[in-house]
């Protein structure tokens, strides 16, 4: 006799484990952009919350001289990951026997952290600031205005040894210092928000309409701002950045395969890019600084109001409104399963990412970093890898209404050393639901998962290593209501 896979109870539960599929892991990726509320038979709707709190500290460098590159390790960081939650919803329909609608809801892009202790955060200590950014070279920072001021009124009659380089690498030494304590009290935060509203139309096909076509169009909105403090970001101390949501327009298509007889469900999905054309306020007050005293170089003596015209030249530099492109990265998803036996089954899911090849480029930041660092600049986030992540699951039928369901899973990450603003390496996880029918149609479902993050070293655009993060982890707790209801035709 044909054994029969009535799985309806499990395939819920394992979705349940579905709704953070990342969490600090590789480059901004939260939601695991998941669309199987889609593959689920008759009407279906799914509303699920996720919350995530990861643990993520380590050591500064106490090398704070901008133009060394070396790590030394400092003090520590404190926790850098803040507690981030977001929702998930999705709902779908057939409309015969060949033709389904759905509209699913996400938060695919996300990041929230801020550094509290270390040189991260902005002290406004002058002296001690000058001596770490001058590699001990001064010690006092009225010594160093004072050495600035004397270079400057000697021109080209410098004293014996000393350079042009010497005099500009002062002027940049009291610059950082100056921008670092304008900020006193501030600490280094990055938040990244998106949101996705994804229409799907898929069309079955086949002797048994076991395969399907589909896809749809994409709205995302994206929005973020940063901060960056303290002497460890060296002439960027006091960067600001504030980026105005935008709304864009991308595509996803996919095809599945069903044979309901086993309960077996495979999809490969995939998502385009998205481009966002954003506009952006940046502050950059070693910019002003540095403008403000080049202008005041070229302003002859006693010409009235010379300070001022040279100030407002500072200002009006280190400030700045514009537009630039930031484009999130596209994507493919796997997703499949299978029974084992009539109360059992099997998941498997994998996803790609090539954050290798997402930047964001402030242009302010851009141009100023242009001085240093050639024709092309820098830009103030980029990864080396793309991302890999892979996740195992089984569930088991305990009662009519009741299943549970594990899974184990591995996130590549995105390159060591990362950015500064998360230095994380990938992660591995497991994780335990459960789901329960309420009624007939409705159910309720929760999860958890336990994740160990890679270890990564944290480094800023220019090569210098900042922070190294070690032995760090996180929870995801994740609940969800669902309705399923059949359709006949």
């Amino acid at each position: 006799m044909r054994a029969t896979f009535h799985l309806k109870t499990l395939t819920v539960a394992i979705a349940a484990l579905s709704f953070a599929s990342a969490a600090s892991a590789a480059g901004l990726d939260r939601s695991g952009q998941d669309v199987t509320a889609f593959f689920q038979d008759g009407v279906y709707a799914e509303a699920v919350y996720t919350y995530i709190d990861a643990d993520v500290s380590g050591k500064d460098s106490a090398n704070q001289f901008p133009t060394s590159n070396n790590y030394v390790e400092g003090n520590d960081t404190g926790d850098i990951a803040e507690d981030y939650d977001f929702f998930r919803y999705g709902v779908k329909a057939d409309i015969n026997d060949t033709f389904s609608i759905g509209l699913i809801y996400d938060e695919p892009f996300g990041a929230s952290a801020e550094y509290t202790k270390g040189n991260f955060v902005s002290t406004g200590d002058l002296n001690t600031n000058i001596s770490n950014v001058t590699n001990n070279q001064f010690t006092n920072i009225n010594v160093a205005r004072g050495t600035l001021n004397a270079l400057d009124a000697a021109g080209n009659n410098l004293p014996p040894g000393t350079t042009i380089a010497d005099r500009e690498s002062l002027r940049a030494a009291i610059a950082i210092v100056d921008a670092e304590a304008g900020n006193a009290g501030d600490n280094t935060k990055v938040e990244v928000r998106s949101q996705s509203l994804t229409g799907l139309l898929g069309a079955k096909f086949g002797a048994n309409k076991e395969f399907q076509l589909y896809g749809g169009p994409v709205a995302q909105r994206i929005e973020a701002n940063v901060k960056l403090r303290g002497t460890a970001y060296g002439p960027a101390s006091g960067y600001t950045s504030n980026n105005n949501p935008d709304m864009d327009y991308g595509w996803i298509a996919g095809m599945s395969y069903s044979k309901p007889e086993i309960a077996l469900k495979a999809a490969l999905t995939y998502r385009s890019e998205i481009d966002h054309d954003i506009d952006i306020f940046e502050s950059y007050p070693v910019f002003g600084d540095l403008t403000e005293q080049g202008a005041l170089q070229q302003i002859p003596a006693g010409t009235p109001n010379r300070e001022a015209i040279a100030a407002a030249a500072g200002a009006a530099a280190a400030s700045r409104t514009s537009r630039y492109e930031v484009t999130t990265p596209e994507s493919v998803n796997f997703d499949f399963q299978t029974g084992i036996n009539p109360t059992t089954l099997a998941t498997a899911k994998v996803r790609w990412v090539p954050w290798s090849d997402f930047t964001i480029t402030p242009p302010l930041y851009n141009e100023v970093s242009k001085r240093s660092f050639g024709p092309d600049g820098l830009d103030l986030v980029e990864y080396e890898d793309d991302q890999w992540q892979v996740e195992l699951g089984l569930a088991k039928r305990l009662a009519p209404a009741l299943a549970v369901s594990g899974t184990i899973g591995w996130d590549s990450g995105a390159g060591d050393p990362t950015t500064s603003l998360g230095p994380v390496d990938g992660y591995y996880s497991v994780g335990l639901g459960a789901k329960y029918n309420v009624t007939e149609n409705w159910a309720v479902s929760a999860g958890g998962k336990y994740l160990w993050f890679g270890d990564a070293k944290g480094q800023l655009p220019t090569g210098k290593v900042v922070v190294d993060a070690e032995d760090n982890d996180g929870f995801i707790l994740g609940a969800k209501l669902s309705y399923q209801a059949k359709q006949g035709f």
